[in-house]
């Protein structure tokens, strides 16, 4: 009995996999390390319909088409666009030119996934939504993955009915001389917070070396504190989150591991632990599974990678948006970007 349920639960997971297929093609521009690495292997899992590639190199052209069966390369973004067959493009290039290229795509109509930054400054994310709505592009989704890491959607889930306090975070990395940090680094920690707690209503930033902040925010419902800096390593980089709430404190790493510490009992003000010594009990609430190989347990899946793409071909799909970071999300993102940039020297 136990040997037949088993057996049914996995024929049902293999058929539901093998049911989700996709109607429409799509196109890519951009084939860096970031693409080939986090990217490219998810559109492979879902087995995206992927038609072309674009690439500004002609040699790497001829690289792409031999090693992607079945896909056109091409060094003409005009010649994708003008495919009617194609209804997403997914642009994964260098980060100064997202603007340029975004804009072209969502003047022609298709909807558009597009990595971080999307553009450079608040007026031109306005241009994008604009353009959006002026051409029809029914779905315009940004890539910032943290949105969509499980274990960020059940802080999020659990911090909602709770009374918050204060939290801190420090994106600590090395240094980032082939760009901009604040745009290409440093908009993943300060999108993650704005999107858990809201439009900071102050800020208060210093900068006490190249290219590093600390800030103060004030939320409508909790007080932060920011470190973001370069003058660390890249092999031994930070990123952790520290909320206190009124019923005990959530700690969030490398956007995979959450754990919850209750906060100690008390009577009458009096704490308990002053009068018996308690173990501190953590409550591990999201860990990465390094033991079990699977979907779940790999970091393009725990860290939001797998979701956001997932979203995405699933919205243009039914034309129905199911992304978690559409071009109007990001108002809060880049008003606090370009507040930093304007208090900073």
């Amino acid at each position: 009995m136990i040997q037949q349920l088993i057996s049914r639960y996995k024929r049902l997971r293999t058929e539901r996999f093998l049911s989700q297929t996709y109607q429409y093609q799509y196109g890519f521009v951009g084939m860096g390390q970031h693409s080939m690495t986090n990217l490219y292997p998810v559109l492979h899992y879902l087995q995206a319909p992927l038609k072309y590639i674009c690439t500004t190199s002609l040699h790497k052209a001829r690289l792409i088409e031999r090693k992607f069966q079945g896909v056109k390369a091409t060094t003409s973004l005009d010649e994708v666009l003008r495919d009617s067959s194609v209804k997403g493009i997914i642009i994964s290039a260098s980060p100064s030119s997202h603007f340029g290229l975004a804009s072209q795509v969502l003047q022609s109509g298709k909807s558009l996934f597009i990595e971080k930054p999307p553009c450079q400054s608040l007026q031109q994310l306005h241009t994008l939504f604009e353009l959006q709505h002026r051409y029809g592009s029914s779905i315009a989704a940004v890539g910032l993955q943290k949105r969509y890491a499980p274990a960020v959607q059940l802080l999020k889930k659990r911090l909602f009915h709770t009374h918050l306090l204060n939290y801190d975070l420090h994106y600590l990395t090395g240094s980032y001389p082939e760009g901009n940090p604040l745009l290409d680094l440093y908009i993943h920690p300060l999108d993650l917070v704005c999107y858990l707690f809201g439009a900071p209503t102050h800020i208060t930033c210093q900068s006490f070396a190249p290219n590093s902040f600390l800030l103060m925010l004030q939320h409508p419902h909790i007080l932060g504190t920011i470190e973001l800096s370069t003058t660390h390593s890249w092999a031994h980089g930070q990123d952790c989150l520290t909320v206190h709430t009124h019923t005990g404190t959530y700690h969030l790493s490398q956007t995979e591991d959450l754990t919850f510490i209750p906060r100690p009992t008390h009577f009458l003000s009096i704490p308990f632990e002053k009068m018996h010594p308690f173990p501190l009990h953590t409550i591990h609430l999201q860990s990465p599974n390094h033991f079990s190989p699977i979907l779940t347990s790999n970091p393009i899946y725990t860290q939001g990678y797998f979701s956001e793409l997932q979203a995405f071909l699933h919205s243009v799909e039914t034309q129905k948006d199911h992304t978690l970071t559409g071009l109007s999300t990001l108002q809060d993102t880049f008003s606090l970007l370009e507040k930093i940039t304007k208090t900073t020297p």
